[in-house]
């Protein structure tokens, strides 16, 4: 697991899913959302070997279905499209038509395979696409005046307030590797497999097992590490893909700079999963829970995964007070192997709770704290060698404004 900048890596300042060489990306306005861009896309100038991980939702929407079943027989995209608006979910068999003829009218418009497109979907579930409104977007694409990765980044959005993107640069073989990375999601957001939609891109050559095998592993200590609501969507899912245009000799697990591969591509899903967690529905505060001192890996994960989904923790949050007592009943509540006595808890810098008792400390100096735009809570159980991280955000009264006037 890492948290902060690998050493050897170049974060691109606005750096974006076409800094790596040989993709572009864009978006338009089709008519699904009132005025904002709806439809976008991104297309390699080669088929990219891909992988993907999905929502683990029983009702997964038409489009992932269409998306994971073409994946599964090629192990390619050279093209995603993307509409807003509508989730094409819950719309049984019509659903899946529209997202096979989505699926096969850009690839047309983009003269690839049939089953070298993507076809991902968000917004409303339960209502038919307009598929009027989805031909003008397809027609629209590769357009000159529309293809900017600033377009794509606005056309994925629902209820975001932000564009989320990163992009690095690391030297492998002597070359210039980028990966780049968009990325939406504000509400139905939980750890359950990424409850979003995030794309990476490369230019490295990498093996597709080994591909697929580093995406699982990063989406675990990246977008699988973040909550919102507690709400795990129907159509989320993070697709990576590799081009191979800079030509480096072919990245799998014996290559000697794998790991430094796969240190670069999980700090691409880091950043993404905390801009998500920062930009959910109403919050102003993106929260930080680190665990240390667990027996195991997964105990150290649930125990942060709990208090990150505590709504009594992220209310405290919002209202800057220093409420240690929600933190612990979170932590007692994980159905992990907790020591009692052994406990410490921080905020911050400021400890509230060491080795299973209270400590006295300044509550006007916790409370002053709790209203920094990122808090950190640390837990260390003292029990162990493993430690976890996750990221969500606070629970303020505009979450609520914003989900009971959704679909009006």
């Amino acid at each position: 697991m890492i948290t902060t900048q690998p050493k050897k890596m170049n974060v691109l300042e606005n750096g974006h899913v076409t800094s790596p060489k040989g993709f572009i990306a864009g978006g338009v306005h089709c008519g699904i959302r009132r005025k904002k861009l709806d439809f976008g896309w991104i297309h390699s100038e080669v088929p990219a070997v891909a992988a993907g991980v999905y929502t683990l939702n029983a009702f997964q929407a038409a489009p992932l279905q269409v998306t994971k079943k073409s994946l599964e027989k090629v192990h390619k995209i050279q093209t995603i499209i993307v509409n807003s608006g509508n989730a094409n979910s819950f719309t049984g068999e019509q659903g899946y038509q529209d997202a096979l003829e989505m699926q096969r009218l850009a690839a047309e418009k983009m003269t690839v395979e049939v089953d070298q497109v993507a076809v991902a979907s968000t917004g409303i579930i339960g209502e038919t696409l307009p598929m009027d409104k989805i031909r003008i977007g397809i027609a629209a694409m590769g357009e000159e005046n529309h293809v900017a990765a600033e377009n794509f980044e606005q056309a994925i959005l629902t209820t975001d307030t932000k564009t989320k993107h990163v992009a690095v640069e690391i030297e492998i073989d002597e070359k210039t590797i980028t990966i780049g990375g968009a990325a939406k999601g504000s509400g139905m957001i939980h750890p359950n497999m990424a409850t979003m939609l995030g794309f990476l891109t490369t230019d490295a050559v990498v093996d597709a097992v080994s591909l697929q095998n580093a995406l699982r592993q990063t989406i675990d200590y990246s977008f699988n590490m973040i909550t919102v609501d507690g709400d795990s969507s129907t159509n989320d899912m993070v697709l990576v893909l590799a081009n191979g245009t800079q030509g480096n000799e072919m990245l799998n697990e014996q290559h000697p700079q794998w790991a430094e591969f796969v240190e670069a591509l999980q700090f691409v899903s880091q950043e993404l999963a905390k801009k998500v967690a920062k930009d959910g529905e109403g919050a102003t505060k993106l929260i930080e829970v680190n665990t240390f001192g667990a027996p195991t890996e997964i105990v150290a994960k649930q125990v942060a995964k709990a208090v990150i989904s505590s709504n009594l923790v992220k209310t405290a949050v919002y209202g800057s007070d220093p409420n240690w007592g929600r933190i612990i009943c979170a932590v007692g509540y994980s159905e992990q192997p907790i020591l009692p006595n052994k406990i410490c808890v921080s905020i911050g810098d400021i400890d509230v709770v060491k080795d299973g008792a209270v400590v006295s400390f300044m509550e006007k100096e916790a409370s002053e704290y709790l209203q920094n735009e990122v808090v950190k809570i640390n837990i260390d159980l003292q029990n162990g060698e493993f430690g976890a991280t996750a990221w969500g955000c606070d629970l303020t009264y505009n979450y609520v404004r914003i989900n009971a006037s959704y679909r009006t």
